[in-house]
């Protein structure tokens, strides 16, 4: 299987990050369901994870249904409080900031979120939509913010902007609702948007509209983007670095070509084998797909979480601690025991030791029930 990375010239190199716009440090994200009359649990939806974003950079963060992408994303934005660790944005800690502290960096950090018919207001026009940041914000009078809501929908191929200013949603597509969704965003001149599924609820043919909208937003105001999707393809094409999540951790990082074309760790490797292929004879061929379902993470295993569903377990390696994200290739880094050296060693002395206790444990006398031959 085969996905095609980016090959446009005009791309920042993967293994360039730039200076570091966003930075997670070691964060623990955990939220609490009833368990009971007296008693809850806790659900830990992010596990020790860093991550650092590029002023001008895209990352792309992947995995299935329930490995924390979002709630990655939310706690980036600030709209969450880790419990452990430190979000950093431009250098400065607001892991503890107060929201009135906050409101110069909700002014530079934006989202364009998933579901284009909600999270736009079903009562506003599309000139109050665009334009209620600005006034919650305080900025500028009527008349300049009318011409920045203007030049935001311009930006986002809604023109002319007069047509649909007065539109209300009910009127518009999905593809267009979701550039009213992304005008608001790029209104206040952000310098980072954590992009939530932005494709995932609009039709085919609008998918790459939207997704090369992005791109040249982001070569035309220097945006940073944490683009979060299911499609590997898609993140192939718009990013230039691919994290992969599973159960609130980065098991995987490196640049689409790489992580794609040569995907180490089990997990990667059984996503990409997931996408399908425009083949007939798909039809009669069996697909390696993961067994099971991911483990609950208000019950996460011990060690790898992935050991549980991952093929190439190694007992008493994999189960006992959580594998550190290593650079095993330039730029290229997994969390997986089977890329560290001493372990697969350990993993193979102890297969050698049982397969000799077994050779010689196996041959046993017969016994003795007091009768004689020959």
């Amino acid at each position: 299987m085969t996905i095609e990375p980016t090959a446009t010239s005009d791309r920042q190199p993967a293994s360039v990050v730039g200076d570091p716009l966003v930075e997670l440090e070691g964060i623990d994200i955990h939220f609490y369901a009833r368990k009971g009359l007296f008693t809850r649990t806790t659900i830990r939806a992010i596990n020790q994870l860093s991550l650092t974003v590029g002023k001008r950079e895209t990352v792309a963060v992947v995995g299935e249904s329930g490995s924390g992408k979002t709630t990655l994303g939310r706690a980036s934005l600030r709209l969450v409080k880790p419990v452990a660790g430190r979000v950093i944005f431009d250098g400065e800690d607001i892991t503890s900031s107060d929201e009135g502290k906050l409101k110069g960096f909700r002014r530079r950090a934006q989202a364009v979120f998933q579901d284009p018919y909600s999270s736009i207001n079903a009562y506003m026009n599309v000139s109050q939509i665009v334009g209620e940041p600005l006034v919650v914000h305080g900025v500028g009078n009527k008349e300049e913010r009318d011409e920045r809501v203007r030049r935001a929908l311009d930006d986002v191929r809604l023109s002319p902007a007069d047509a649909f200013v007065g539109k209300y949603p009910h009127t518009l597509s999905g593809g267009q609702r979701q550039r009213v969704g992304i005008a608001r965003a790029l209104v206040l001149e952000p310098d980072y948007i954590v992009a939530d599924e932005p494709v995932s609820m609009i039709d085919a043919s609008s998918r790459t509209e939207i997704l090369y909208l992005m791109r040249d937003l982001q070569a035309s105001h220097g945006i940073a983007f944490l683009y979060i999707t299911h499609d590997i393809a898609s993140a192939a094409q718009f990013s230039d670095r691919v994290a992969v999540m599973y159960l609130g951790r980065i098991v995987e990082l490196g640049p689409p070509s790489t992580v794609i074309d040569d995907p180490l760790h089990p997990y990667t490797q059984a996503l990409i084998e997931a996408v399908p292929e425009p083949d007939p004879k798909n039809r009669f061929r069996q697909r390696n797909v993961v067994p099971g379902e991911p483990p609950s993470p208000s019950n996460l295993p011990s060690g790898c979480a992935f050991h549980p569903r991952c093929p190439r377990f190694m007992p008493g390696i994999c189960d006992p601690a959580v594998p550190p994200l290593v650079e095993v290739k330039p730029d290229h880094f997994v969390s997986c025991y089977l890329y560290d050296e001493a372990a697969v060693h350990a993993a193979s002395s102890a297969a050698d030791a049982l397969e000799h206790a077994m050779a010689t444990d196996t041959v046993y006398p017969e016994p003795d029930d007091g009768s004689e031959t020959g």
